[in-house]
């Protein structure tokens, strides 16, 4: 079992890296995308004790995660956007965060707010414009047990 984890983890950093890469060329968006499917299955793994149907669910959610980030917003601009988001998550509903990095630009809205179950969720739109282009997605949050914001 141990090694099972430790080769996971070595098969995650290395995704992790080539996904890193993948996001700031402006290119492919597969090491997103499989690293995304590798923390998604790990984590869906371990939080269903090894159930298969948590990693397969947990692997195809992450990489649909990990192809999305990488495909709308250079690395660049992430830590920018990061601080719009996390403004927008613990602000006021309905107010516009913006964020800009040169000729990148963004804003996120949050829509509205709810509890699903015990867990504060907020629903949200992005706008992100990059090298002339628009980039819409909506999406949802909800806070966890420590306070931090998860991706659904």
């Amino acid at each position: 079992m141990k090694l099972a984890i430790v080769t996971a983890l070595l098969v995650l950093c290395a995704g992790a890296n080539s996904a890193f890469a993948d996001a700031c060329s402006g290119r492919d968006h597969t090491g997103g995308t499989v690293a995304g499917g590798l923390l998604g299955g790990l984590l869906g793994g371990v939080f269903t004790k090894g159930n298969g149907a948590g990693i397969i669910g947990g692997a195809l959610v992450g990489g649909l995660a990990g192809n999305a980030i990488s495909r709308d917003m250079d690395c660049e601009d992430r830590p920018y956007a990061a601080r719009s988001y996390n403004d927008s998550f613990h602000g006021q509903v309905g107010r516009r965060y913006e964020w800009r990095r040169g000729r990148n630009r963004g804003f996120i809205v949050t829509n509205r707010e709810y509890y699903r179950g015990p867990r504060l969720c907020r629903d949200f739109t992005q706008v992100v414009y990059r090298r002339g282009r628009e980039f819409d997605r909506d999406g949802t949050v909800c806070q966890r047990h420590d306070g931090e914001w998860e991706f659904l």
